[in-house]
């Protein structure tokens, strides 16, 4: 039996939101299918396409939506947020 990992090899794959929201929290950026649902509902979600009635996910796109959601560095629980030069 083949086995899939969950995170993609290249950013131009596209995954249905099921595959996307598994890959991004594989990564690290725990988010569900129902969050990326929402968040397409209400536009501040990755950006995607469809195909007929299924919507697909460029894996660099969702990758870089996450990313950009971090926060800046922090050193320790009580500091505010710094921008890193």
């Amino acid at each position: 039996k083949m086995t899939m990992t969950l995170i993609p090899e290249t950013v131009d794959v596209m995954l249905r939101r099921r595959e996307t929201a598994a890959a991004l929290t594989a990564a690290g950026y725990p988010v569900s299918d129902k969050t990326l649902a929402t968040k397409a509902t209400r536009g501040n979600g990755p950006p995607y396409r469809t195909f007929g009635r299924t919507v697909l996910y460029r894996w660099g796109d969702a990758l870089a939506w996450a990313e950009a959601r971090l926060s800046p560095l922090r050193h320790r629980a009580t500091d505010r947020a710094e921008t890193v030069v």
